[in-house]
């Protein structure tokens, strides 16, 4: 407990109880307390700020760190500098939820592998040019759930995704079929995963190939080819899955639902200059 929240209490109850011992139990000396109670009396030239920081932050679900909202602010024409947010957050105690553990994909040699044509160039300079997957696991009252999505590296949107219960082959090959038949017949991006079985499995090869996309594979045990995917579920996870309970594994899936449209639509990215994932795609083909 801060020592202004412990003159707070001293200034309540001194009407009641002697100052000596309300001092003697907050631990708070009568100097510290009366300086306490002069600042307390100071007009706070912050109050709108933080009210409205308070309010992006709760709306958020503490998912904000203070560089998104600096960038938040901005709607509300409040435009502060990012160490005077911070230290507005630190004074209301506002702290951001931060991040976790990976499921392993890769099952040995099955299928025919792919070379590491993306070599972690994680920048693209349109839509549809470069995509990266990965499938993750959750697990909820000893249910498993497993998420595969496909993640443009232009805008980092979620493109589509499946859920399921079990990470069976439909689990990339009906999201990447969803996923190919919504390209322009110009588009062919790249395709990049890890060496995980789903993406060695002859269907999936086959899928690809015939739309014209080239595929993509990170070396063996190297997560960091494909830290764009990794980024994203430790987003997720850590804004999402591990701050809530879930009644079951259907609940969950629903949660997952909401997220992405959540992550696609409403939030914004420092990298998106203050855009969300679809504004920054609709902006840039307003501009092309």
């Amino acid at each position: 407990m801060s020592n202004q929240e412990k003159a707070l209490i001293v200034q309540e109850l001194k009407a009641t109880f002697k100052l000596t011992l309300l001092l003697k139990a907050c631990e708070l000396s009568r100097s510290v307390f009366y300086y306490q109670c002069q600042a307390l009396q100071k007009p706070d030239n912050y109050a709108r700020e933080k009210v409205v920081i308070r309010q992006i932050f709760d709306e958020h679900k503490g998912r904000y760190g203070y560089r998104r909202i600096l960038l938040a602010l901005r709607a509300f024409d409040i435009w502060l500098n990012h160490k005077t947010v911070l230290r507005l957050m630190t004074a209301l105690k506002l702290k951001s939820i931060v991040r976790p553990k990976r499921y392993q994909s890769y099952k040995g040699d099955i299928g025919k592998g792919a070379p590491h044509v993306l070599q972690r160039n994680f920048d693209a300079q349109k839509p549809n040019e470069k995509w990266v997957t990965d499938v993750t696991e959750f697990n909820v009252k000893g249910q498993k759930i497993y998420l595969s999505p496909i993640i443009d590296l232009f805008n980092r949107e979620v493109v589509t995704y499946r859920t399921a219960k079990s990470a069976r082959l439909p689990l990339v090959t009906d999201m990447l079929e969803e996923a190919v038949e919504g390209l322009k017949e110009c588009e062919c991006p790249i395709f990049h995963s890890d060496q995980g079985w789903q993406y060695r499995n002859p269907l999936t090869q086959k899928i690809l190939s015939e739309r014209g996309l080239t595929q993509s594979m990170s070396r063996k045990g190297n997560c960091l080819d494909n830290a764009a995917a990794e980024s994203f579920f430790a987003v997720l996870k850590t804004e999402m899955y591990h701050q809530q309970e879930f009644k079951n594994a259907d609940d969950l899936i629903n949660q997952i639902d909401e997220y992405i449209e959540y992550y696609n639509t409403k939030r914004i990215k420092v990298k998106l200059k203050g855009l969300t994932p679809v504004e920054y795609r609709k902006q840039a083909l307003l501009t092309a």
